[in-house]
């Protein structure tokens, strides 16, 4: 939530927030199994 993620939030900080959501989900959805 700093300066750098504010300004690049469309961009790579964007996509990085997606990323970890997407994990997230992953994990709680599917414990104990691969994707």
């Amino acid at each position: 939530m700093s300066v750098p993620f504010a300004g690049g939030a469309g961009l790579g900080g964007g996509l990085a927030f997606i990323l970890v959501l997407y994990i997230l989900l992953v994990i709680i959805a599917r414990p104990g199994f691969v994707v």
